[in-house]
């Protein structure tokens, strides 16, 4: 068969089979299953961008502005990913799941509130974590039969691993002990005067010790 007569036939193909939008016949894997792990990618974006929007609005009130920030800034950045993931689904001709009851079932990770800003940074970055290895699977399995899907869940691995190490980064700064906010994470206007009392008693407390231990010697 020539060229020009295997293009007539692709054609009409097509034209037949209209309705399943960018699924074609030579597509290699189960769509079924495809659109199911797509699905509960969604899911855990779903679950993230709520969780994320809950430790935003709860870290308002205590002095958190910049970390506060962060979350607002990686729930609107898992939203994103939550609309590019259904809109994949949509082109393979599926739909995307959006049942609140659903959704908590097929997400990979939990709404894990957190009592403390500690508890919802180290949440959040377990979640992260837990989303990271999920999702190298899914790109594994995606491979080189569907590289659209892949190269999706490869973008939004990248972010996830960013989103990771810029929680680390924000958990280190945070006293591990009593779960309050060391000075670093506020800007010089806002720190609370408790905190800094705190850190000015801190440090006499530490000069007065080594004073004394410098006595006996």
């Amino acid at each position: 068969m020539g060229f020009v007569s295997k293009l007539e036939e692709i054609r009409a193909r097509a034209r037949q089979q209209i309705e399943d939008g960018a699924v074609t016949k030579d597509y290699p894997l189960d769509r079924d299953q495809v659109i199911s792990v797509l699905n509960e990618a969604l899911a855990t974006e779903i679950v993230c961008v709520l969780r994320y929007q809950f430790h935003y609005f709860m870290a308002t009130g205590i002095h958190s502005k910049a970390i506060a920030e962060e979350f607002r800034e990686h729930a609107d950045e898992e939203q994103e990913h939550a609309g590019r993931i259904a809109e994949r689904i949509k082109q393979l001709g599926g739909k995307p799941e959006m049942n609140p009851g659903v959704v908590a079932k097929l997400s990979h990770t939990e709404f894990k509130e957190g009592v403390s800003l500690t508890d919802m940074i180290r949440e959040d970055l377990i979640a992260e974590r837990i989303v990271i290895e999920t999702y190298r699977e899914m790109a594994r399995f995606f491979g080189q039969k569907d590289p659209t899907s892949r190269l999706l869940m490869e973008e939004i691995l990248a972010k996830e691993e960013e989103h990771a190490d810029e929680l680390a980064d924000i958990l280190f700064a945070v006293e591990p002990d009593s779960g309050e906010v060391s000075s670093r994470l506020y800007f010089k206007d806002e720190i609370p005067p408790e905190l800094d009392a705190r850190k000015h008693a801190k440090t006499a407390a530490t000069v007065k010790h080594t004073a004394k231990k410098a006595a006996r010697r």
